[in-house]
């Protein structure tokens, strides 16, 4: 099985250099306090957070009426939403089994809250080769999201997805795989992991040109207008795959690198940070932000 390509093979061409910082979206990668909209939307605002991925990854803890009321009190304070749907909501399965339509349900689901509270995109994972080709795998993985988009469609879910770039170097997801898929489907946008593409580039994120070829490659497929929608925190590695998610500083990822290629690009840009502590989310702000 190929190794994925390193950034520099992955793609050419940048957009229109700016010379400044883009309009750059941040925050956390999961709410402060589920009991309370209220109180979960004061203290993403009290912390400068101006974005938040709704963490759905465990299971639906989420229900219909607060997401509507944590999008209303959200939208006011200037804080864009996102879903993560949960881990076992990936689709390209070789079998339209009952693991098949317990995905298809969850994405379902997800999409629903995601409108109910003006989220988007709905993030994801793409899921397993599971023993098939690349190809066949990703044609398993178009096929099946054409499907649930008309299924979303007739229940008025239809909102954008987001495929995320995987920390696996052997494995479905990866930069290629996603930009695939989401150049096949234009409601499917990539979500580029800069953690997971660190890891499996054995490091070769240190310089801004490689941030800026893999969001040369988004920017490619992406619709006009929309932000390119980035994970980040530092990360610790082995063989080419992800081992944990590192508070920022004791790794090799820095978000400096980010920071100057996002400024090469009229697009916004909305970056979560999955790092695994609150001092670290604000210290990449920090530098995110500083357009100095």
């Amino acid at each position: 099985m190929p190794a994925p390509a390193r950034p520099e093979t992955l793609g050419a061409g940048q957009g229109p250099y700016t010379g400044a910082v883009g309009d750059v979206s941040f925050g956390p990668p999961r709410l402060p306090d589920r009991a309370s909209p209220e109180t979960a939307v004061e203290l993403l605002s009290a912390r400068g957070y101006t974005a938040c991925e709704l963490d759905l990854e465990g299971g639906f803890w989420l229900e219909q009426d607060v997401a509507a009321r944590l999008g209303e009190l959200a939208r006011a304070r200037g804080i864009a939403l996102s879903v993560h749907a949960p881990l076992a909501a990936f689709l390209g399965r070789p079998d339209r089994d009952a693991k098949y339509r317990r995905a298809v349900g969850m994405l379902d689901h997800s999409a629903g809250l995601a409108a109910a509270a003006g989220a988007e995109p709905v993030v994801f994972h793409p899921g397993f080769l599971l023993g098939r080709t690349r190809e066949a795998a990703l044609a398993d993985v178009v096929e099946q999201l054409a499907e649930l988009r008309e299924r979303l469609e007739a229940k008025g879910r239809a909102v954008p997805f987001g495929v995320e770039v995987m920390g696996r170097a052997r494995e479905l997801g990866s930069l290629d795989d996603v930009l695939l898929i989401a150049g096949r489907l234009p409601w499917v946008r990539p979500v580029l992991d800069f953690a997971h593409l660190h890891a499996v580039s054995d490091g070769a994120f240190v310089d801004a040109d490689a941030f800026a070829v893999a969001l040369a490659g988004a920017d490619r497929v992406l619709e006009p207008g929309a932000p390119f929608h980035v994970h980040f925190s530092d990360i610790a590695y082995a063989n080419r795959n992800e081992t944990r998610h590192l508070p920022y500083g004791e790794g090799t990822l820095r978000a400096g690198p980010l920071r100057d290629a996002l400024a090469r690009f009229e697009r916004p840009a909305t970056v979560i940070s999955e790092s695994p502590d609150e001092r670290s989310h604000q210290a990449i702000r920090a530098i995110l932000l500083d357009s100095s």
